[in-house]
Order: C-alpha cells, then structure tokens, then sequence
C-alpha cells in the first residue's frame, strides 16, 4: 500500500502544540541529527542506492517532524551533499548542549542476504561482525586532512585501535540503550522491519559527544529489496517517523515532561476494566472510503463504525492506554492533528 506522501508533506505546522504540555526546563530540547557521509564520502552504495543520499533524505525528514513538535529545537550536521569531518560532527552537538545525538547510516555487506534495522550506543563489544562496522564507519577518517594528528594515531582498520576507545560520559550509556530500544520497538512493531537488536560499539561519531548518543543503521543497500525500501519517499517517511517518535517518546518518559493527553475512560461512574480496547479516531465523514493505507496517509490497520449517516474511521487496536497514546502521536505526526483515543466496545 503506497504512503501518501503529498498528505505528509502538508503536515499543519501547529501538529502537537496542544497534545505536549512541557514544564520550563523543556523548552529546548535540542536534538542534533547527523546524516552519516556526504560530499567525497558517498559511504556503500549498492544497486543504484547511495547512503549519503539516502541518509541526507531520511534525516530531514526526521526533522521536519520533530520541528512540528513544541518544545524541541533540532540542529542539523548536514543539510546538503557536503562533506563534514567525522571530529566535527559531535563537535556541533557539544557547542549546541545537546540533548541527543543521533546519527543516520545504511548497513551493507558482501552477500545480499542480510537484511535488518540494527541501532548502534557506545561501548566496547569485540564482536567480529560489530567490529566490521565499526571499522567501515570510522573509515571516513582517512579522507580527513592530518587525521593522524587529530586522532592520535587511531587506525580504522586494526580493530586493536577500536579497543582504546572510551566513553567520555559512561552515565550516557544507559540513557542512549533507552532511545536505542524505542527506536528499535518502533521498527519492528509498527512496521514489521528485522531487528538485528542494539549493539555496544566505540565509533568514533558517538565516543566524543556529552549526552546520550546512537548511530541507527536503517538496513542494508546490498539486499536489494530492503534497498528498493529505504530508497523511496514511503520508505524514508515511515522509516523517519518512527525515529521522530521515538525521541518524543523518550523525552516524555525521562524528561519530565507531560503525558501524550491521558484519557480516563469510566462507565456509569465506575473506572474500566482491563479489557477496554482502545483505538485513534482520525476522522468522521458522510463518505464511505475503502480501508487501504493510501487513504489514512499510509496508516495501516484501519477500521470504521456507521451510525446516523456518518462513518467514523479509527487506527489502530490496544487494550494498553500507553500504547493507545503511541498510536495517537503517530497518526498526528502524519497529519491528522486532530486524532483523539477513543474506547471500543
């Protein structure tokens, strides 16, 4: 089912004014995003599909739905094809206080089989696979000008080197395996990507910032259908959103800030029970719409009631109040501002 795309760009710009109430010390939630290579880095590239493009598109997109959200601030390391030096990148986000790194990268390896979303924190796993990555990712260092001087005789290509990294804020970390795994949850139940889990990995990208961190590795180019994926406009926008939504998640969960707005659902005065079911009203309307995603801004799992000539569509089903609100930030990142949890009988 094709995501409407065109309904996804026309996102009203006050999405979520009203829905996040945030206490003073919020105001700034600055997040900086890090769209991995660019400019003489074009990163892997396989069957037609560039990660520094793919990365760039996917990215701006994630921002552009975080800058629809109060209370954030969010500070880009690229917005072009340009090449930034990898010591620079956590450099922006350590002038800035961020609040968050995150980085954005497409995996790739020699066969074309492995397929899979994986999200990277820093630490000091020796996996051989991991270390592969690690080593790809640092090998940028090597188009730098005196890259021996500026990073002390670090070697991309011996994984001994990889062992001398360390975590400049090892209280970070736990923070970082946090948003890690929102990210990942997001990916794999909301739309059904392999998860090839969080990996602790030094990268040079992560070892330098102050605040929790995470490179996200979207998939893998050299599988050509998962390449087909993150290459389209669909692919990015969901791929996007849930990376958006997780970091609204996570700073609502450990940041003080308010509940998306809580519902309390009561019958005759008496609370409910477990068992109420939950979904998202997105629109009431006198037409009769057939219930694919192209029609509901590729939200899937969409359902309808009829009553007094007027259908009424929802998204989505959870007997989870917390859940139910996930939903609801989702359906309002994708332009439907006005969507509301709704009880189910």
């Amino acid at each position: 089912m094709k995501f409407n795309y065109y309904s996804f760009l026309i996102t009203t710009l006050i999405l979520l004014s009203n829905t996040f109430v945030f206490s003073q010390n919020d105001q700034n939630f600055t997040v900086i995003l890090d769209a991995g290579h660019g400019g003489k880095d074009p990163g892997n590239s396989y069957h037609g599909y560039s990660e520094k493009d793919i990365s760039l598109k996917t990215t701006l997109k994630v921002g552009g739905f975080l800058e629809k959200v109060a209370g954030f601030k969010v500070i880009y390391t690229r917005t072009t094809d340009v090449f930034i030096e990898l010591a620079n990148r956590p450099k922006i986000a350590n002038k800035a206080n961020a609040n968050l790194f995150v980085s954005i990268h497409c995996n790739s390896v020699k066969s074309f089989q492995p397929y899979g979303t994986e999200t990277f924190v820093m630490g000091l796993s020796r996996s051989d696979l991991n270390l592969e990555v690690a080593k790809r990712e640092n090998s940028v260092i090597l188009l730098e000008d005196n890259f021996k001087d500026t990073y002390q005789g670090f070697d991309p290509n011996k994984p001994e080197s990889l062992i001398g990294l360390t975590i400049l804020q090892e209280e970070n970390l736990n923070n970082s395996i946090i948003l890690a795994t929102e990210i990942q949850n997001n990916f794999t139940n909301n739309l059904k990507r392999n998860s090839r889990g969080i990996k602790q990995q030094p990268l040079w990208v992560l070892d330098a910032v102050y605040m929790p961190s995470v490179l996200i590795e979207l998939g893998f180019l050299s599988n050509r259908e998962e390449g087909e994926f993150l290459n389209s406009d669909e692919g990015q926008d969901q791929m996007a959103l849930q990376i958006a939504t997780a970091i609204v998640e996570y700073k609502k969960k450990y940041f003080g800030t308010a509940a998306i707005t809580d519902i309390a659902v009561q019958s005759n005065g008496v609370a409910s029970s477990n068992t109420t079911i939950y979904k998202v009203q997105l629109i009431a309307s006198s037409k009769n719409l057939p219930l694919i995603s192209s029609n509901f801004k590729g939200l899937n799992n969409i359902s309808s009631t009829y009553e007094n000539g007027i259908y009424r569509y929802t998204y989505g089903e959870t007997s989870n109040l917390e859940e139910a609100n996930k939903m609801q930030l989702e359906a309002q990142m994708v332009g439907y501002t006005d969507a509301f949890v709704v009880p189910s009988n």
